[in-house]
């Protein structure tokens, strides 16, 4: 089960990496932590190491040499980010421009929401 919540994880973080160019880091880093209840920082280096070519190589290492990184979760999170980012991309492709801005921007504020509501 955790390996297809992980897969699921990455494949949305990829959909929506291929969606709105962005790093798959919004969407790993929170479901993370709610989802799999991983520490923030683990979060934030396992997120970085699914996402080293070439984004994240030097954060990764500095996160893993202080022993932040879940290298398993990272693999797992880094297939569905291959896969999903294609599929991201080929739903952004088809919609017309004013929509793609405003489903980002909705995106962006059911995001922004959710952390405000995480709380400590």
């Amino acid at each position: 089960m955790l390996h297809l919540t992980l897969l699921g994880i990455g494949l949305v973080a990829g959909v929506f990496a291929g969606m709105f160019g962005i790093g798959g880091g919004l969407i790993i880093v929170p479901a993370l932590i709610l989802f799999l209840k991983v520490k923030e920082l683990e979060a934030i280096g396992t997120s970085l190491a699914a996402l080293i070519p070439p984004a994240g190589l030097l954060g990764a290492i500095a996160y893993c040499r202080d022993g932040y990184v879940n290298v398993r979760y990272a693999g797992l999170l880094a297939a569905g980010l291959f896969a999903g980012t294609y599929f991201g991309a080929r739903i952004m492709i088809a919609l017309p421009p004013s929509m793609v801005r405003r489903v980002y921007a909705g995106f962006l504020l059911v995001v922004a929401t959710r952390m405000l509501m995480m709380g400590k």
